[in-house]
């Protein structure tokens, strides 16, 4: 007679399932039986990084689902999730969150796996905005600019322009009995402004203006660079959060757009080429863009210089809209090392008409090549239309 499997201790159901690394793996243990999704935690807290997921651009405006192409087992999943439906912008994604802004003032976290939902201060408590009514007809916002001239903006230009980036410390779920904490880049000025979980209002970094390029999080500080390379280190957890320095490596060759990224114990720096895209030129003064090549380079903190990189090993760098991160290609079968896996964070500049699959990719580091991101094939009749907020982005699937 064959094994019931169903009658398995429930303490050896637990331990086996503290064996999988994989989360689809543990989500599709746990439905196996009535008695093993007893015996096993709905959320695991020993997973180590999972292969992102890459968040596709909507195909309907008003879809209330949104489509994820898993890069571990090459499957879409279809997730509910109206928070990041149409008119609503992304403005990152860290550590599994999703960082949301729509017409209000409004700043939202959501994870997309839990539907678990955070809200950051409103966009109205930045200390470079003035005013804002929302009960008021106009609905606009004053701000100030740095030379203290007052001008407004509309509700549609705060979405979509005031703020470049947001990224988060850790997950609101895991900040380990410490409140997390959360860095946003401000277009306007260039500044850096902070909150932790709690705040009631965002406070700016002193001295880190005009590192508006990208910033990360690494083992509690926060790290911001410029058009130049140079980067500014933030310490935000003391009561009087300040600026803990400047390095002020030697200027590198002009690039489009640049990314930092924690690689194990490495911080790297990737420095982004475009070209224009003839094949899809319309005229002289409508032009689409496309990435040409990545250059990367390592902290040198002896020498305060980045040095340039032309082997990562087994490392797949992930950028984008995204918070930058690293993973090691050996930890996942089939995937390809050596590369930097990219998206499009630029192109609703380009021409709204929109292109298949628009300028993300896998930059092969030892050829200089591009490859298509499996979702978008070159030779597929697949075709992406862009709307506003809707460019593909990473997210690290986290159930916490």
């Amino acid at each position: 007679m064959g094994v019931d499997w169903t009658q398995l201790p429930p303490e050896l159901a637990e331990s086996i399932s503290k064996k999988l690394t994989i989360y689809a793996d543990y989500l599709r243990f746990r439905v196996v039986c009535h008695s093993w999704r007893a015996s096993v935690p709905k959320t695991p807290h020993h997973l180590p990084p999972q292969l992102p997921w890459l968040m596709l651009p909507q195909s309907q405006p008003n879809q209330s689902h949104r489509a994820f192409f898993n890069l571990s087992n090459s499957r879409v999943h279809f997730l509910h999730l109206p928070e990041a439906s149409h008119r609503k912008r992304r403005c990152g994604s860290s550590h599994g969150w999703l960082v949301i802004l729509d017409e209000t003032p409004s700043v939202l976290l959501v994870n997309p796996l839990t539907r678990a939902r955070r809200h950051l201060p409103p966009l109205s408590t930045f200390p470079n905005v003035v005013r804002f009514d929302y009960s008021e007809v106009g609905r606009e916002y004053a701000l100030r600019s740095p030379s203290g001239d007052v001008y407004t903006r509309s509700l549609t230009q705060m979405r979509d322009s005031f703020l470049k980036k947001v990224v988060l410390s850790s997950s609101p779920l895991e900040a380990n009995g410490f409140a997390f904490t959360a860095v946003a880049i401000v277009n306007q000025t260039g500044d850096l402004a902070f909150c932790r979980e709690g705040d009631q209002s965002w406070t700016l970094i002193d001295g880190a203006q005009s590192y508006s390029e990208d910033v990360i999080s690494v083992n509690g500080l926060f790290y911001a660079v410029d058009k130049k390379g140079t980067v500014v280190v933030c310490d935000v957890n003391g009561p009087s959060p300040s600026r803990v320095g400047i390095i002020r490596t030697p200027r590198l060759e002009e690039a489009d757009m640049r990314y930092l990224v924690s690689s194990g114990d490495d911080l790297l720096l990737a420095s982004r080429y475009l070209e224009i895209d003839y094949g899809f030129l319309v005229d002289s003064m409508n032009v689409n863009y496309k990435t040409a090549k990545f250059d990367l380079f390592r902290m040198n903190w002896a020498g305060e210089r980045w040095d340039k990189v032309e082997n990562l090993g087994d490392r797949m760098v992930f950028i984008g809209e995204n918070s930058s991160f690293s993973l090691s290609a050996s930890d996942f079968p089939g995937s390809l090392g050596n590369c930097v896996y990219f998206t499009d964070d630029y192109s609703e500049s380009n021409n709204e008409s929109g292109v298949r699959g628009y300028d993300s990719g896998i930059f092969k580091l030892w050829d200089g090549t591009i490859q298509d991101l499996p979702p978008y094939p070159g030779n597929s009749n697949y075709e992406v239309h862009w709307p506003a907020g809707s460019l593909p982005l990473w997210v690290t699937p986290n159930p916490c």
